[in-house]
């Protein structure tokens, strides 16, 4: 045990990564998991001395790969640790050597091999009309390979809104009648909404699981309350609330240096669920609310429909 955590901090050294600055991002995501500062210790152990790796097969549906692209530019852990050291990655389109016939039957091995073990991450939304014919991999439809793959695992984590409630290829007119992974295959999901979600989300998810032994407490749409519990605008230091239908900005420091509220703008704040303001992007260094753009609410179920147009006030 002391020699594998010692081996991770060479390799998080030999990357400029200091054991106080690995400690920081713990701190951090056992703060947005919920979780007491005593639990920091063991959240490290997670990464750092991990006592199982779960099997985890990932799914490419009808997506742009903005939500793995995320994951890939995630902060700690890197996408080797990741990958490599805390997770057991069997299939994902993006990130693997095999292609073909190789790729196609890792994933048929894979879900054999763990049936009832594996994590099933979903990317993208599921094509319904047509029996499914307006997306295919390897010759089979996207419903058809959620129909083989979904129910054999253990759990399944929808990732960004695609995946979750449909997203951009299920708003109108949709014709391919796309849906979000459980809706169309009717199967219970844990849902981490995002265009694209933050990934220190997904880690947060993986690591309650291996910590605990269980996923995270949900709300009713399925996203982790842990991150989705509070809205926007809740947490925004622009944050600005309404006295006998007066526009009020709630002022201090930082939010001066920030400026108004952007409600008057079509921030889409007040109506959307997710810990953006905390959590922000880019290791820690902003969210689109903090330079200047307006929340469009892109974690909320069908808000291609529902919060457009974006720069009006709701």
């Amino acid at each position: 045990m002391e020699k594998k955590k010692s081996a991770f901090y060479e390799r998080l050294e030999s990357k400029g990564v200091s054991r106080r600055d690995f400690m920081k991002y713990c701190t951090a995501l056992t703060a947005t998991m919920g979780l007491s500062s005593s639990f920091v210790p063991k959240v490290a152990d997670v990464f750092a001395a991990p006592a199982q790796r779960p099997p985890v097969v990932w799914l490419h549906f009808g997506e742009c790969t903005g939500c793995s692209e995320a994951l890939l530019r995630s902060q700690y852990p890197f996408i080797d640790e990741l990958v490599l050291e805390v997770l057991s990655i069997e299939y994902h389109e993006t990130i693997m050597a095999a292609a073909g016939y190789q790729a196609e039957e890792n994933l048929h091995n894979a879900v054999k091999k763990y049936a009832g073990k594996f994590i099933c991450v979903v990317e993208g939304s599921v094509a319904t009309k047509f029996n499914g014919g307006y997306g295919k991999v390897a010759g089979k439809s996207f419903l058809q390979i959620a129909k083989e793959v979904v129910p054999k695992a253990a759990a399944t984590i929808a990732i960004g809104t695609c995946a979750a409630f449909g997203g951009i290829p299920a708003a109108k007119p949709n014709p391919g009648g796309y849906m979000g992974v459980g809706e169309a295959i009717g199967v219970k999901t844990l849902n981490l909404p995002g265009c694209p979600p933050n990934p220190i989300n997904l880690v947060g998810t993986v690591v309650n699981y291996l910590l605990l032994g269980k996923l995270p407490a949900l709300d009713d749409k399925g996203r982790p309350l842990f991150a989705y519990g509070k809205t926007i605008h809740d947490q925004c230091p622009r944050r600005a609330h309404f006295e006998n239908d007066e526009f009020v900005t709630e002022f201090g420091s930082e939010e001066a240096a920030m400026g108004y509220c952007l409600y008057k703008m079509g921030c889409r704040g007040p109506e959307t669920y997710n810990n953006c303001p905390i959590a922000k992007f880019n290791e820690g260094t902003s969210w689109p609310v903090e330079a200047g753009h307006p929340c469009i609410g892109c974690s909320e179920p069908n808000f291609w429909d529902t919060m457009t147009p974006f720069y009006e006030e709701m």
